[in-house]
């Protein structure tokens, strides 16, 4: 008989499968089957039976995902709408009955209504760093688990920020800037580390300069390892192995606008145009995504960008003339370097359709993967 435990969100949560799944299969072979079914089939499966509902909900059932490496990066949106300040979030689904359609599914909001927060992910969770409530800075982190769909609180930081620059590396949390540094003792945890086996924020020794201790940080990503946050004036790169900070160079720092993702080692943004671009770190240059002008539009109003299995998942708001509601856009690109020096890249677009549509004056605030 299966048994359950409580969330810090109050929300039970299966510790066990059921005793039988397939008849006459032992439960191990039966979890090893289910196993291996793609997420896009588990609503199907999870109305066939009680059983497999679930099992699909079970840690056991995760874990023997992770141990088969059978886990799938599933993109998810945070969504603001104008009626509140807590942010909606949904996970991208396709319907196994209609290959071609992908739909956003909704999930529990964030319990918290602070803006200008960081988000990360690290495993099957994300991470909601800090942010700003009625003009008053957080310390406090949440975590989802989207496994589960609950809500936890984690350990606060040791300083509160706003707009920080986050990012993971080595299964640990770095989040930079984002906080002012008056004094001494804030000055220290300007940047922090978080490590979940450990479960507590340390500060990272960082460089004295005041030209570095921007406040506010309009992008961050993580390239080969290293940490790129961009402020407002010019950015820092932080390598965790070496504990050594650099100088953003002045091609990236000039060309870098609005958010941004990695894919193979190229940060993809856009430009003044609208037009997607990508930075080779390698090489020091942009380079304009060439394929996708005629099927894409101009992101003259900033679009969201995130790394799904290797793939450029784009995402923006369009208005569809009704003055209700806008629709929410979503393509797949495949991405690779070309030429005999790779100095060109180019896309071809999967798939790029409408997965929902949100009440008029509501923005897509987050836009990142999770392996589930």
């Amino acid at each position: 008989m299966s048994t359950t435990t409580t969330s810090a969100a109050g929300t039970a949560t299966p510790t066990s499968p059921p005793q039988i799944l397939i008849p006459p299969l032992p439960n191990d072979i039966s979890i090893n089957i289910l196993a291996r079914i793609p997420r896009s089939h588990h609503p199907f499966l999870s109305s066939l039976s009680k059983s497999f509902r679930s099992l699909l909900s079970s840690p056991l059932y995760y874990t023997a995902r992770s141990l088969l490496n059978a886990t799938q990066p599933l993109l998810h949106l945070a969504i603001r709408f104008p009626t509140t300040t807590t942010l909606h979030w949904f996970t991208l689904r396709q319907n196994p009955q209609q290959n071609s359609k992908h739909l956003l599914a909704k999930l529990p909001p964030t319990p918290s209504p602070l803006s200008g927060s960081a988000i990360v992910s690290l495993g099957p969770k994300i991470y909601v760093i800090g942010g700003c409530f009625k003009d008053i800075l957080s310390s406090h982190v949440w975590t989802f688990d989207f496994r589960f769909h609950t809500w936890e609180v984690a350990p606060s930081m040791n300083i509160s920020r706003e707009f920080a620059a986050a990012g993971v590396v080595e299964g640990k949390i770095y989040v930079i800037g984002g906080c002012i540094v008056d004094t001494f003792a804030r000055s220290k945890y300007w940047a922090e580390v978080f490590d979940p086996k450990v479960g507590h924020w340390e500060g990272v020794d960082s460089v004295e300069e005041s030209v570095f201790r921007e406040k506010w940080m309009h992008g961050s990503a993580v390239i080969n390892g290293r940490i790129y946050a961009m402020g407002d004036r010019n950015g820092v790169v932080y390598e965790p192995r070496s504990a050594k900070w650099e100088c953003v160079g002045v091609e990236l720092d000039s060309g870098w606008r609005g958010r941004a993702c990695v894919v193979d080692g190229v940060l993809f943004s856009y430009d003044f145009l609208g037009k997607i671009k990508g930075f080779d770190v390698e090489r020091d240059c942009w380079m304009e995504l060439r394929g996708v002008e005629k099927a894409l539009p101009r992101f003259l109003a900033g679009a969201t960008m995130a790394n799904v299995g290797g793939k450029l998942v784009v995402a923006w708001e369009k208005g569809n003339g009704s003055g209700k509601e806008i629709e929410i856009w979503c393509a797949e690109i495949e991405v690779e370097k070309q030429g005999e020096k790779n100095e060109e890249l180019w896309g071809m677009i999967e798939w790029c359709e409408v997965v929902h549509k949100v009440p008029y004056g509501s923005s897509i605030v987050h836009c990142l993967a999770v392996k589930v």
